[in-house]
């Protein structure tokens, strides 16, 4: 990870949705998001095209709903483990919305948001799970102010509002992997 919070290996894809923390923010929250568009679909570069604000609103009925919406994520794993990054941790993206954890507000300010490729109802694939575990690890050493009880849902900061990663996302299962010391996490390079 280089001064900006930009990470290796990463596909760089800056986005034009994000801007400056406020002056001495500790980031110290990653949320974890899913997203499909359209909803459900799991192929084309819409995700791409939303995050960097070029989704055109004929392209599909459902982009009419979202259009205009500028948002963003640090990170979006894609079904096959594949790794993107738009917006440098140590600049805001605009993933959380409206948003609460442990009594602070405007989560965008001091987090960081990773986007799973996926639904709240269709499980997420073993190489997200491997990808989104590395990445987490790499997070943690740069910023250790964010603990395990410190990575939460989108729906947990958002409650009401958002569902996401979702039931299909199995919290067990990344804790789990987290803390498995000093076990390489592999990922199939057929699938990257």
């Amino acid at each position: 990870m280089d001064e900006e919070g930009w990470l290796a290996g990463a596909e760089r894809r800056p986005s034009p949705s994000q801007d400056a923390r406020p002056p001495g923010t500790q980031i110290d929250l990653l949320v974890i998001h899913n997203i499909s568009l359209p909803p459900g679909e799991f192929s084309g570069d819409w995700i791409d095209d939303l995050f960097l604000d070029r989704l055109d609103p004929a392209a599909h009925p459902y982009f009419r709903e979202i259009a205009g919406l500028r948002v963003s994520a640090h990170l979006l794993i894609r079904r096959n483990g594949r790794l993107l990054q738009y917006v440098p941790f140590e600049q805001r993206a605009w993933h959380a919305g409206v948003s609460r954890f442990a009594e602070r507000e405007r989560c965008n300010d001091f987090s960081i948001g990773i986007e799973l490729e996926g639904t709240d109802d269709i499980p997420f694939t073993d190489a997200q799970y491997a990808r989104l575990v590395q990445c987490t690890r790499q997070i943690l050493r740069r910023y250790p102010g964010i603990t395990e009880d410190r990575i939460a849902g989108h729906a947990e900061i958002a409650p009401g509002r958002k569902t996401d990663p979702g039931p299909a996302f199995d919290w067990n299962r990344y804790r789990r992997s987290m803390r498995a010391e000093g076990r390489a996490v592999a990922l199939d390079p057929l699938q990257e």
